[in-house]
């Protein structure tokens, strides 16, 4: 199995990501003579403690996407309270010079992690597609594939 290992920094297990229109709307974009945006680089916390990947909303905007619905969501914040957050279709290509993992059509939710100084959480969505190991001691994480 094809991995990472990389190095933790202060933020935590943080990987390069390029987020854009998931594959159908690409495809759809160019059957209609449509120019397709070029996808955002995104740096990315991995987090278990997230069910499903997360988007800043500025990175969402920047791609032209519009809602395909809304999911109920728990947070810290909330508590037992959901909160109702658009959800959107893209694509995900974790970027590495050796590695490339591509998704050509993943749910994210919108979040607002600017003021965090990340623009995405990789959820156990997308993890579920991994094998992560976390080695705190040594302050590095491996991601296979």
């Amino acid at each position: 199995m094809p991995h990472l290992t990389l190095q933790m920094s202060v933020g935590g297990p943080l990987v390069d990501v390029l987020i854009g229109v998931s594959h159908p709307r690409a495809q759809a974009l160019q059957k209609a003579g449509q120019t397709v945006p070029n996808p955002a680089r995104v740096r990315a916390l991995v987090d278990t403690g997230a069910s499903c990947t997360c988007v800043d909303p500025s990175i969402l905007a920047a791609l032209g996407l519009a809602p395909t619905g809304i999911t109920p969501i728990h947070t810290p914040s909330t508590g037992t309270q959901t909160h109702a957050a658009n959800q959107y279709d893209v694509s995900l290509v974790l970027i590495h010079p050796a590695l490339t993992l591509t998704l050509g059509a993943v749910p994210v939710v919108e979040s607002q992690l600017k003021i965090q100084g990340i623009q995405g959480l990789i959820g156990r969505d997308v993890l579920s597609n991994c094998l992560l190991v976390y080695d705190g001691p040594n302050r590095i994480f491996t991601l296979a594939f």
